[in-house]
C-alpha cells in the first residue's frame, strides 16, 4: 500500500527553513543599517560614562539666556540657512560699532550698513575747541553716512544702509589693521573691506553680487562735511576731478544729483575751503563716478546755532529756513569690483603733495587752488610756512613779518617811483602848455594824435618814464590779489589767533584791522605824491580806496586785514622819510605851485608862497 506523507508536516518543513532564511536576511540588514548610521549620523549618546556626566553638568539650566542660532551659525556650530538664492544668509543679530584709531584721526565704523558714524581729526579742531568730526551728522542721517554704499536701485541702496553686517572685529583697533563687514540675505551677498595705516589715506575693497553675479555699487560719501557751519562754507564745497593730465573744480551749479560720469580718473571727490574727501581708484581707466547733490534745509541763523543739531524747533516751526547746496560723490569700476583708496583729510600743502594716485606722477597737489594768481600764491604762503616754521610759531606774526619783507623788497621800486614822479612834475608845465594848444580840438579829431606825438617826445627827451609811477603798483596789486586768494584757503590759519582774533581766517570780530586799514588807506593817498593827477581826482582817491578796501575786508579773513594794515603802516612810513628828502621837498614843492596856478594865483603870491613853504620845511 502506498505511504501517504501529511500536508500539513511538509508545508511545516518548508516553512521552518523558510524562516530561517528571511531571519538570516534581516539581521545582515539590521547589521548594515547600524553601520550606515554610525558612519553618516553623529553619535547621540557617549560611549564613555563619565564623558556623559561632564556632558550633563554642561547641559545650560532652564532660565539662562541661550546663544541664538545666528551666533552659533557664525560659530560654525549650526548650519547657516540658506535663502532664494542658494546663499547661506549672513547677518548680526545686534547693532555694534568698531573704532579704528591712529595719531591723526580716530573713525567709528558702525556694523549697520557698515559705515562710518564719526571721523575725528585729531589735529583740527571745531568751533567749540574740540577734535573735528568731519561727519555732517544732519546731513548724513537724511542722505547717507560715509563710506555706504550706492547702486543704481534706490531699493536696495536703502536695504544696504540699513542691513547688519557681520564684522571681523569689534571694539577699539589701533592702526596699521584691517576691518571687514560681510552681510548676505541668501541672494545679495556683499563684503567690505578697509586697511588702514599711520597716514589720512585708507584703503577700501568692495565686492557685491547677486545670484553669484557681480552687481555694481558704489562707495560713496554722500555729502557734506563737520565744518561746515555757515552759508560760505557751503558756497566753497566743489566736485574735484582729475584725470587724463586735466583737473576739475566745479561748484554745486554746475552738479546734476545722479549724473554717471566715466573714466579716467586719477582721483576724484569733493572737498570745501579746508577739508577734502576723495577717491584714488586702483585703475583709473575704468573707474566711474556718480555725483550726488541734495539741497538741506538749515536755520537763517546757523553761523551761531551750528548744524550738528539740525534745524531748532522754534526755526522749524517759523519756517526760517534756507536751503543750502550739499555736494556728494560715489565711485565705482565697470567690473563692479571696487578697489580705491581714500583721502579724508585737511587739506595741507605738505600733506596733499604726498599723496599719490595709481600713477605716481599724479598727485592731490592740485586739489588746493588759490584762484588767478595762484602761482603768486603758493610762492607766498611757502614763504609764510617757511617764516611759521623758523622765525616766529604764530601765523599771524609770520604775516607780520612777510609784509615787512616785502616792502622791504619793494622800497628801491618805491624810491624809482618819486624820482620818475619828480622828472614828471618838472616837465609838467610844458605838458600843460601843449595840451592848451589842443584843448579846442574835439577828443575824435585826428589832430589830437600830434599832441599825444609831442607829449611823448617830451618825455622821451627829458627821460620820463610814463608807467615808473605805475610800476609798484602794478607789483603790488598781484601779490594783494594772490593774498587774497590764498590766505582764506589755507587750513593752517583755521583757527590760527593773533592777538584779540581767534581765527585768522574768519573776519576780525571786532572790526579792528579794517577799520586800521580804512585809516591806513587814507593816510597813504594823502602823503604818497601823484605827480600829473588832477588834485581834485586825488582828493576823490583818497576817499574811494579807503571805502573800497574797507568794504573788501569788513568780512573778509582777517589775515588778509593784516597783511593790508601792516602794508599800509610801512608805506606811510616810509613816504614820510622820504617826503624829507631832497627829492621829496621839491616834489612837494612843485606840488604846490602847480596848484596855485590852476587855482589863478599871481606869479608874486606864487613866489611868496614858495618861501612859505620853504621857510615850513
Amino acid at each position: 500500500m502506498a505511504e501517504f506523507k501529511n500536508p500539513n508536516q511538509q508545508g511545516a518543513q518548508g516553512s521552518n527553513s523558510n524562516l530561517l532564511v528571511l531571519m538570516l536576511v534581516m539581521v545582515v540588514v539590521f547589521t548594515g543599517l547600524q553601520f550606515y548610521r554610525s558612519k553618516h549620523n553623529p553619535q547621540t549618546a557617549s560611549p564613555n560614562p563619565a564623558n556623559s556626566q561632564t556632558a550633563a553638568k554642561n547641559t545650560p539650566a532652564a532660565g539662562i539666556p541661550q546663544p541664538s542660532a545666528e551666533l552659533l551659525r557664525n560659530a560654525g556650530e549650526l548650519p547657516a540657512p540658506t535663502g532664494a538664492g542658494g546663499l547661506p544668509t549672513l547677518q548680526a543679530p545686534a547693532e555694534t560699532t568698531t573704532t579704528v584709531e591712529n595719531e591723526l584721526y580716530r573713525i567709528t565704523f558702525s556694523n549697520k550698513g557698515a559705515e562710518v558714524r564719526s571721523w575725528l581729526l585729531k589735529q583740527q579742531r571745531d568751533s567749540d575747541g574740540k577734535p573735528l568730526d568731519l561727519v555732517h551728522e544732519q546731513a548724513a542721517a537724511k542722505f547717507g553716512y560715509p563710506l555706504s554704499l550706492f547702486t543704481y536701485d534706490p531699493a536696495l541702496t536703502a536695504g544696504l544702509r540699513n542691513a547688519m553686517f557681520v564684522p571681523s572685529a569689534t571694539g577699539d583697533l589701533r592702526a596699521p589693521n584691517n576691518l571687514s563687514f560681510e552681510f548676505s540675505d541668501g541672494t545679495t551677498h556683499v563684503k567690505k573691506t578697509f586697511t588702514f595705516d599711520e597716514t589720512y589715506v585708507l584703503h577700501a575693497d568692495v565686492e557685491v553680487t547677486r545670484n553669484h553675479a557681480p552687481l555694481r555699487a558704489l562707495i560713496s560719501w554722500p555729502g557734506g562735511f563737520g565744518d561746515q557751519e555757515n552759508a560760505q562754507a557751503y558756497a566753497s564745497t566743489q566736485l574735484d576731478t582729475f584725470g587724463s593730465g586735466k583737473e576739475a573744480h566745479d561748484a554745486p551749479k554746475k552738479i546734476a544729483g545722479g549724473a554717471t560720469l566715466s573714466g579716467p580718473f586719477d582721483w576724484a571727490g569733493v572737498s570745501d575751503t579746508y577739508f577734502a574727501a576723495i577717491f584714488l581708484p586702483e585703475n583709473a581707466g575704468t573707474a566711474s563716478l556718480v555725483t550726488l547733490r541734495d539741497d538741506l534745509a538749515v536755520p537763517k541763523d546757523f553761523r551761531k546755532n551750528g548744524l550738528g543739531h539740525g534745524v531748532p524747533a522754534k526755526d522749524a516751526a517759523k519756517g526760517a529756513t534756507i536751503n543750502v547746496p550739499l555736494l556728494g560723490a560715489a565711485i565705482g569700476d565697470t567690473s563692479g569690483h571696487v578697489r580705491t583708496r581714500i583721502f579724508v583729510g585737511p587739506k595741507l600743502v605738505n600733506v596733499l603733495k604726498n599723496v599719490h594716485a595709481a600713477d605716481p606722477s599724479v598727485t592731490l597737489g592740485p586739489l588746493l587752488e588759490f584762484g588767478f594768481f595762484g602761482v603768486i600764491g603758493k610762492y607766498l604762503f611757502l614763504a609764510l610756512q617757511f617764516i611759521h616754521a623758523h622765525i616766529a610759531s604764530n601765523w599771524g606774526w609770520s604775516i607780520v613779518i612777510l609784509t615787512i619783507i616785502i616792502n622791504g623788497v619793494l622800497l628801491p621800486l618805491r624810491i624809482k617811483t618819486m624820482q620818475s614822479g619828480l622828472k614828471m612834475q618838472r616837465i609838467q608845465p610844458e605838458m600843460d602848455t601843449i595840451k592848451a594848444r589842443y584843448k579846442s580840438l574835439k577828443v575824435t579829431d585826428p589832430k589830437r594824435n600830434e599832441m599825444n606825438a609831442e607829449i611823448m617826445e617830451l618825455q622821451k627827451r627829458e627821460g620820463v618814464n610814463m608807467f615808473g609811477g605805475c610800476i609798484p603798483t602794478l607789483i603790488q596789486l598781484p601779490l594783494l590779489f594772490a593774498f587774497f586768494g590764498m590766505l582764506p584757503k589755507v587750513v593752517e590759519l583755521r583757527h590760527a589767533h593773533w592777538g584779540w582774533i581767534p581765527d585768522l581766517s574768519a573776519a576780525d570780530p571786532w572790526h579792528i584791522l579794517p577799520i586800521i586799514m580804512v585809516v591806513s588807506q587814507f593816510l597813504v593817498q594823502f602823503y604818497t605824491p601823484s605827480p600829473g593827477v588832477d588834485p581834485q581826482q586825488q582828493k576823490m582817491m583818497a576817499f574811494m580806496m579807503p571805502a573800497v578796501s574797507g568794504y573788501m575786508t569788513w568780512n573778509y579773513g582777517a589775515g588778509l586785514a593784516l597783511y593790508w594794515s601792516v602794508g599800509n603802516l610801512i608805506g606811510i612810513a616810509q613816504q614820510a622819510v622820504m617826503n624829507r628828502t631832497s627829492l621829496g621837498r621839491e616834489m612837494r614843492e612843485i606840488a604846490a605851485r602847480r596848484a596855485l596856478r590852476k587855482a589863478g594865483t599871481s606869479p608874486a603870491m606864487q613866489k611868496s608862497s614858495g618861501k612859505v613853504i620853504q621857510g615850513k620845511r
